[in-house]
């Protein structure tokens, strides 16, 4: 095995929308991935014909001793059975990296305003594309049993709880 790295240079910045980390409640908060000024308008052209985006983008809160690789359960539930590392999907990651798919709902110049972005203000955003649903997966989707009741109110807005 190759202990290859490279460097990555982010290519946006999440400006506004939510202030700090949550387990739940990303629903319904708007913000703002601000493209960088090297990147030519002409680099979004035909992004506002799509209704989502795949964002990846860096736990920048995070530090190198959050990462865990080891079996925990999830959020330190112990109703949940404990999975590993890539089980998970936080900031205890190697890489702490994540995808996000956030409703695009305009663009402007540089900014391009979405919802449900589970990212918080200020985070490195490292690409996006459009979401392509041919390119999701395909066939049937299996989860773990724990994830539905996990997640069952991550992307309820706030104002509901």
């Amino acid at each position: 095995m190759s202990a290859e790295t490279y460097e990555v240079r982010p290519v946006a910045t999440v400006v506004g929308g939510h202030s700090r980390p949550a387990d739940d409640f990303q629903g319904g908060i708007e913000s703002v991935i601000r493209m960088h000024s090297e990147f030519p308008l002409d680099t979004l052209r035909g992004l506002a014909e799509f209704s989502h985006l795949q964002v990846v983008w860096h736990f920048h809160q995070a530090s190198v001793e959050d990462v865990a690789l080891h079996a925990r359960s999830p959020r330190g539930d112990v109703r949940w059975p404990p999975s590993g590392t890539f089980v998970h999907r936080n900031h205890r990651r190697p890489n702490q990296l994540a995808t996000s798919f956030p409703r695009l709902l305009r663009i402007e110049g540089r900014d391009l305003h979405v919802t449900d972005l589970d990212a918080v203000d200020g985070t490195p955003v490292l690409d996006i594309a459009p979401y392509f649903p041919q390119m999701g997966p395909r066939g049937t989707v299996r989860v773990a049993g724990w994830v539905d009741e996990m997640l069952g109110d991550y992307w309820k807005p706030a104002h509901e709880r």
